[in-house]
């Protein structure tokens, strides 16, 4: 039988790039609410509790309300907010994590979508814990800069009106970003990471940087081991490249427009910089979105998906 699925707030950036995606398969069915019923909570519950598979494309809030609209068993859910990335009884919807990972997922009913930021910092970060190069306890800091897209309709509309005329704009400057919980309680870190975030005047794309001052390790892991242990990681991960760490400069742009994800590790045996970079809208929201589907559904994992 042909799954089918609801896209709960299919009108957003993320839910319209998820379309793009599904665009042309014959392997799922959508169900759609035209513009009336879109906001209409007896047409969305209805939608819901029809669906094999839903996504929900909301904010927090929103994707809270919409869990308790359904009343069935059978639903299963993949949240692409930040509402249940922290959350116990959901399992974290990042395949290439950790071992085993994607059969949790296959198994899951209740699936939270990675963010954008914390997919690159914990593709760089959760191995090298793992593997107790970096321990859990280390001060770690994240340097990142987004595509403009990744703040959704309201900030596409700042960049391309002309109001937001800057090239750059940090910001999270409070250092309570909303990201922070996930990157720490997936990382296996005992504290949070000190997170900078900006934006950048371009569509989309991301570069997500974290420092790491080798010779201060305990063990004094060199270059070599820290980028073994990422490419023995992601080995038979087809998202995920290890590229050389020779490069002269990196592009947020490199991997836009994908669902590719590209990870580096830059420097010397003294200090490295780890460097990941991702299309936010990619395998930073919808493209990792698609992925889960089609692993929850029991499909070819990068069926639909941007190589």
């Amino acid at each position: 039988m042909t799954p089918r699925l609801f896209i709960d707030g299919a009108a957003g950036t993320t839910g319209l790039e998820i379309r793009e995606r599904l665009a042309g398969r014959d392997d799922l069915a959508l169900i759609t609410l035209d513009e009336a019923q879109r906001k209409d909570a007896a047409a969305r519950r209805d939608a819901l509790n029809a669906a094999d598979v839903v996504i929900l494309c909301l904010p927090d809030d929103a994707a809270r309300e919409a869990i308790t609209l359904i009343d069935n068993p059978n639903t299963r859910v993949i949240d692409a907010s930040t509402a249940h990335r922290v959350a116990a009884d959901w399992t974290y919807g990042m395949a290439e994590l950790a071992p085993g990972r994607q059969a949790a997922i296959a198994g899951a009913r209740f699936v939270s979508n990675p963010g954008c930021y914390p997919t690159g910092f914990l593709a760089l970060v959760a191995p090298l814990v793992r593997a107790g190069l970096v321990p859990a306890d280390w001060p770690l800091s994240v340097n990142a800069v987004s595509g403009y897209s990744g703040g959704g309709k309201a900030m596409i509309a700042e960049f391309e009106d002309g109001s937001e005329a800057t090239a750059f704009r940090g910001y999270g400057l409070g250092l309570a970003h909303k990201h922070v919980p996930e990157m720490q309680r997936h990382g296996g870190l005992a504290h949070p990471p000190i997170f900078m975030p900006a934006v950048a005047r371009t569509y989309r794309g991301m570069v997500v940087e974290v420092p790491l001052p080798l010779h201060a390790l305990p063990g004094r892991p060199g270059r070599a081991a820290i980028e073994a242990v990422l490419s023995e990681a992601y080995a038979d991960t087809p998202l995920v490249t290890v590229a050389p760490g020779d490069a002269s400069l990196v592009r947020v742009e490199e991997n836009a427009g994908t669902d590719r994800l590209t990870l580096r590790v830059c420097g010397h045996d003294d200090q490295v910089r780890l460097i990941a970079t991702l299309d936010n809208l990619g395998k930073g929201a919808a493209g990792a979105a698609v992925q889960n589907l089609n692993i929850m559904a029991g499909l070819d994992p990068l069926a639909g998906l941007k190589l």
